[in-house]
């Protein structure tokens, strides 16, 4: 008689249906099926990791634009002007004053673009 090792066999097939759990019809119930599409689905998983990075990094991106246009400045004068007073704030950062702190925001934008800081009529 051979030898099955059935522990781990039943272990790999657990993991497969467990990963799977939550699928429509077959794909959650039976293994070759649950197997293709878990496979599939951690793939998908792999690249959004990803992607999610791009993603937000266009959204604050976006956000800090539309700040800085009310300003009467751009995004990209904005951060060259931040680069240049060597000023260490990231997107994410900028984004989250642009929207919630608006009055912070306004502040580093005046800092950056003006040398004294007092507030510059718009252009």
């Amino acid at each position: 008689m051979r030898a099955r090792n059935r522990v781990a066999s039943r272990r790999r097939r657990k993991k497969i249906l467990r990963l799977a759990k939550g699928y429509w019809g077959a794909r959650s119930k039976l293994l070759r099926q649950a197997k293709d599409h878990v496979a599939k689905a951690l793939q998908y998983a792999y690249r959004d990791r990803r992607q999610r990075k791009r993603f937000f990094r266009r959204l604050w991106i976006l956000r800090i634009n539309a700040a800085a246009r009310q300003e009467g400045t751009t995004y990209s004068r904005l951060m060259h002007a931040l680069r240049q007073r060597n000023v260490q704030l990231n997107r994410k950062l900028l984004a989250e004053f642009a929207m919630n702190q608006p009055e912070v925001f306004r502040r580093i934008v005046r800092m950056a673009l003006h040398a004294d800081g007092a507030p510059q009529p718009h252009a």
